[in-house]
């Protein structure tokens, strides 16, 4: 995916994204991307990728696929549009710690995915989640295409975030 912005560092993680204005007084559509919507708030002060910009986050409305939201500093529909697809970063010590068998999608990306017998199958790309499950998005060594991985136990039974890589035991057939 050339020219999407990282999801994370090693401190901040992207918790959302500003869809433009919403109404004439300075409010947002805000997309949410935690786990419960509704707590992207309460991880404010929020910072723009390049972390030049720091916002306080209010909701103060829900809309199909996100919420309408008042951010501090920003006051008028121009300077709300101005802010259009800017990706919002939480720091990383403001998120609640998941449990052993949980894991940001930031952290997965960039893995490398191994099958049981060791050899390397390719490196994630992407977290894909259409409803039902997380789907890992890996590309293989020198190949063009992609493989989509359901990610579960199953299919993945080994996240090792401190040794970088992901042991999987994917269907037959799947690369």
């Amino acid at each position: 995916m050339q020219g999407t912005p990282p999801m994370s560092d090693e401190n901040r993680i992207c918790v959302g994204a500003i869809g433009g204005a919403f109404g004439v007084h300075g409010e947002v559509r805000l997309k949410s991307f935690t786990a419960t919507p509704e707590d992207i708030a309460e991880y404010s002060p929020l910072t723009s990728e390049d972390g030049q910009r720091s916002f306080g986050v209010t909701l103060t409305g829900q809309l199909k696929n996100g919420f309408s939201a008042r951010l501090t500093g920003i006051g008028n529909k121009e300077a709300a549009d101005a802010l259009r697809g800017t990706r919002l970063y939480a720091e990383r010590d403001q998120l609640p710690h998941l449990p052993d068998d949980e894991y940001y999608h930031a952290d997965l990306i960039g893995l490398e995915v191994y099958d049981t017998g060791g050899s390397l199958l390719g490196q994630v790309k992407s977290v894909l989640n259409h409803g039902a499950s997380d789907i890992l998005e890996i590309q293989g060594p020198g190949a063009s295409a992609v493989v989509l991985l359901p990610f579960t136990l199953q299919a993945v039974p080994t996240v090792d975030l401190a040794a970088g890589r992901i042991i999987a035991d994917p269907p037959d057939g799947l690369f």
